[in-house]
């Protein structure tokens, strides 16, 4: 099952962002978050934050309707995001998409990209945004990039050296590449020819690419 997790980022298209969802989807709220999966016309089966971006009448109200809520202290160690992913992993969730991550508070929206790189994760992580989606390659994985000939596909260092990057169908070959964190290297390459993969030896490797239509 997907857990596609509605984050309090900024969203610029409400259509883009519906085409993300599948009908059998589990959705969750993180907080401010719920109200873009309303703005979709969907109901969130889980609320989890501490709820302080929420008007209280719409909390009763999504309560009544079924709605789980899970309310948790504003003093806490945890993101409302960081919370919903572990709601997600108690719902027995194999995959988690989160939307609405990006825009907004600049430490907010990094810390929701990095949050990708926690190792002890059961699931894969994943963000949609726009027409492109972001998940983390660790060492020894192999990726199928999903997307069409001519799409722009970046890749950025997240651990302190990524070791054995290798490239097949994109214009701008590596064969057991080391990329030191920071690097921009990786940045704008292309989908040249499918199929397309990546494949790492060691580290995290963030990776950027068009969505398959």
């Amino acid at each position: 099952m997907r857990a596609v997790i509605f984050v309090n980022g900024l969203v610029n298209d409400y259509q883009l962002l519906a085409r993300w969802l599948r009908p059998d989807d589990l959705l969750i709220g993180a907080d401010g978050g719920t109200l873009h999966c309303l703005a979709l016309g969907r109901q969130p089966d889980v609320v989890v934050g501490d709820l302080d971006s929420l008007d209280p009448a719409l909390i009763a109200q999504l309560r009544a309707q079924g709605v789980q809520i899970e309310r948790h202290s504003p003093v806490k160690d945890q993101t409302d995001l960081e919370l919903a992913i572990d709601c997600a992993h108690r719902h027995a969730a194999d995959e988690v998409l989160l939307l609405g991550a990006l825009g907004g508070r600049l430490d907010q929206m990094l810390a929701n990209v990095l949050i990708l790189a926690r190792q002890d994760w059961p699931f894969p992580i994943l963000i949609g945004e726009g027409e492109q989606i972001a998940q983390v390659l660790r060492g020894g994985e192999m990726l199928d990039v999903q997307a069409p000939i001519g799409s722009v596909l970046s890749v950025i260092p997240l651990s302190e050296c990524v070791t054995g990057i290798t490239y097949t169908g994109l214009e701008y070959p590596l064969k057991n590449v080391t990329l030191p964190f920071g690097s921009t290297r990786g940045v704008s390459n292309v989908v040249q020819s499918l199929p397309a993969k990546i494949e790492v030896a060691e580290g995290l490797l963030l990776v950027i690419q068009t969505r398959l239509q």
